[in-house]
C-alpha cells in the first residue's frame, strides 16, 4: 500500500469562478501546495542536497464540482519513479465523494546546474520510506 499523505482544504470565495464552483486552475494551485507540503513532510529531518523538482506534465480528471464552504480532503502519494522523473498522484474528495483525480510528472534537477539529475538512492528512500 502507498504511504498516503492527506491535507484538508476549505473552499473560500477566492477559489470560486463565474460558474459558482471551484475553478479548474485552483486545483492546479492546490496540487502544487499539497506536493510541497508532502515533500516537506518526507524530508523533515533529512538532508537532500543539490536537487529541485519541476513539473513536467499534469493529467487531471474533473469528475464533480466543489462549492463555496466545502471541505476538501486531498490524498497524495508517490507513483512510478525512474531516471530523473517521479509521478505524484492525488485524489480530491468531499466527504467520500471523489471530485478530482490527478497525476503530475515531476522532474528532478540539479540545484547547481538546473539540468536533469538521476534520482539517487537517498532521494528514492525519501520518496518511498517503506522500502
Amino acid at each position: 500500500m502507498h504511504n498516503i499523505f492527506q491535507v484538508t482544504i476549505k473552499v473560500t470565495k477566492k477559489d470560486i469562478d463565474t460558474l459558482h464552483h471551484v475553478n479548474n486552475a485552483v486545483y492546479v494551485k492546490w496540487m502544487d501546495m499539497v506536493a510541497y507540503k508532502h515533500w516537506a513532510f518526507l524530508t523533515n529531518g533529512v538532508t537532500v542536497s543539490d536537487c529541485v523538482w519541476v513539473v513536467m506534465k499534469h493529467e487531471i480528471a474533473y469528475l464533480k464540482p466543489a462549492f463555496l464552504g466545502d471541505e476538501i480532503t486531498v490524498k497524495t502519494w508517490v507513483g512510478n519513479t525512474q531516471g530523473f522523473k517521479s509521478e505524484r498522484l492525488m485524489e480530491f474528495y468531499k466527504e467520500d465523494v471523489l471530485l478530482v483525480t490527478a497525476k503530475t510528472t515531476w522532474g528532478m534537477l540539479s540545484a547547481s546546474t538546473n539540468k536533469p539529475k538521476r534520482i539517487n538512492k537517498d532521494v528514492y528512500a525519501v520518496l518511498y520510506p517503506e522500502s
